[in-house]
């Protein structure tokens, strides 16, 4: 079988999306599926190339907003994609854009089965510009995103049943079927003594978040939750990640350090996942609080090595799926202080915040990227049949 995956970009870094993609394409390849790619190049010239190369694309004015969150997009070239479309099986869309638009067109032309992955929300563009709350915005793109590129494909994969419930509400007349994107179980962090716990500071407790610094990750709620917190003066809070908004989150976070509001400043830095590793497992608390998202598998790979989470909830995230508790460990997204009582809670109850930690232990193996492959295995297989 032979499954051509469309990405603007499968090699660039700082998304969730495309790195989903390469795990996925790795996976699949060790799973017996020829799998060729259609990309814009690596800009890493020495590094691996897409099996049919198009050319990068660059959006005037827009370009710099792009590029801090992590995407890349690629020029529609009808001639490449044509090639690539007439050697596949099945064609798989990574993306709902203008290079999945065409590649529906000349799928449809060749008569190449469509699947699709659906991995972000309009809102996630959105957001970065304060227009995710928009019904015009949202609702033009969300219809735009069905009718042109999702309902061209037999199947469209919903990595939550959160995301399946939002595309039913649309009326989508795709088949939908719930997989998560999965994690490489083998490459987590694990508990083991072999490895030293990582700590910045002398505070009591330790609080981490990873993920990227935009809007809708929404870290500005689990900075300003520091103020409502009876320790906030016993608390480093530590965030791991980089994105468009790391500036102004910075400054936030030291304004409140000059203001005496907390006396252990919020710590930044991209780390290694050596890294990670050692500062997961020396903190006290995870929190996730995108009100954006699609899966949130970044939460998984932290609060699996034994750490209690805290998870915002909404509509639009998927996240809090992966709470135990939950009335204890969720909270109403966007609201500070009510992250703020729940931090407290598990922070107060020690010995209650360490045997909850324990049910963490090793709860990614149901998320595990094999039987998320079996399963996508069988939806390209599905799509090819009449």
């Amino acid at each position: 079988m032979k499954v051509l995956f469309v990405i603007n970009n499968f090699f660039t870094k700082g998304n969730g999306l495309a790195g989903s993609a390469r795990r996925t394409v790795k996976k699949l390849r060790e799973a017996g599926v020829d799998v060729k790619v259609l990309s814009a190049p690596n800009p890493d010239p020495d590094g691996p190339q897409p099996e049919f190369k198009l050319k990068d694309f660059t959006i005037p004015f827009f370009n710099p907003l792009v590029k801090k969150q992590g995407y890349s997009f690629s020029n529609v070239d009808r001639e490449v994609i044509t090639e690539a479309v007439e050697w596949a099986d099945v064609v798989h869309l990574e993306e709902p854009f203008l290079l999945q638009l065409e590649t529906c067109r000349i799928a449809e032309k060749l008569g190449k089965p469509l699947t699709a992955t659906y991995h972000l929300h309009p809102e996630n563009l959105y957001a970065s510009a304060g227009l995710d709350k928009s019904r015009y915005f949202v609702d033009t793109m969300m219809a735009f995103w069905r009718d042109q590129v999702f309902n061209r494909c037999k199947i469209v994969q919903c990595p939550t049943e959160n995301v399946r419930q939002r595309l039913e509400k649309w009326k989508y007349k795709s088949e939908l079927r719930v997989i998560s994107n999965g994690l490489v179980v083998e490459d987590l962090i694990k508990r083991d003594d072999s490895i030293k716990p990582l700590r910045y500071s002398d505070a009591k407790y330790v609080v981490i978040t990873i993920g990227r610094l935009s809007a809708e990750k929404d870290i500005r709620c689990l900075i300003e939750s520091l103020k409502y917190s009876k320790f906030c003066n016993d608390i480093q809070l530590v965030i791991a990640g980089r994105g468009p908004r790391e500036r102004a989150l910075k400054g936030m976070a030291y304004r409140m350090y000059l203001d005496n509001k907390v006396k252990y400043p919020p710590m930044f830095g991209f780390f290694t996942l050596d890294e990670l590793q050692r500062i997961a497992l020396s903190a006290d608390l995870y929190v996730h609080c995108a009100y954006i998202e699609v899966e949130g598998l970044s939460c998984m790979e932290a609060i699996q090595t034994g750490l209690v989470p805290v998870i915002a909830a909404g509509k639009l995230t998927a996240t809090s799926q992966f709470a135990l508790d939950k009335q204890r460990s969720v909270y109403k997204a966007k609201s500070p202080r009510d992250l703020a009582l729940k931090m407290d809670y598990w922070l107060e109850h020690e010995e209650e915040r360490k045997k909850e930690a324990q049910k963490y232990l090793g709860i990614a193996e149901k998320y595990d990227i094999k039987y998320s492959i079996e399963k996508l295995i069988e939806m390209f297989e599905d799509a090819q049949k009449e």
